[in-house]
């Protein structure tokens, strides 16, 4: 047994990304920021879905076609394969936890 809260970092210069679980169609991530985005250039632009909901924090999601969706605390979304996005802001007072599933149809 582990605890997701149980390794943050005291201090966060760079995002951090830790794999939780990987098998054949799902991996599971806790990505931890404090006032990170995403690099000016470049979007996400993944395979597989992603799943992702806010454990702690807020953070909020711009999608190439101009679309923005702002998550708090419990807030999930389903981003599907190819949705291009990238994280245009995250709390700079508090960690924002994510927890990211990506998972594949069989």
């Amino acid at each position: 047994m582990d605890n997701i809260f149980k390794t943050l970092p005291d201090t966060l210069e760079e995002e951090l990304a830790e794999t939780l679980l990987q098998h054949a169609n799902v991996r599971i991530e806790k990505i931890v920021s404090k006032g990170h985005t995403s690099p000016e250039t470049g979007w996400y632009d993944q395979e597989e879905h992603e799943w992702v909901v806010v454990l702690q924090g807020a953070g909020t999601i711009l999608f190439r076609d101009g679309r923005k969706v702002a998550l708090e605390k419990g807030d999930f979304i389903d981003i599907a394969p190819h949705a291009q996005h990238k994280v245009l802001w995250t709390d700079p007072t508090d960690m924002t936890i994510w927890l990211a599933v990506f998972y594949s149809p069989r």
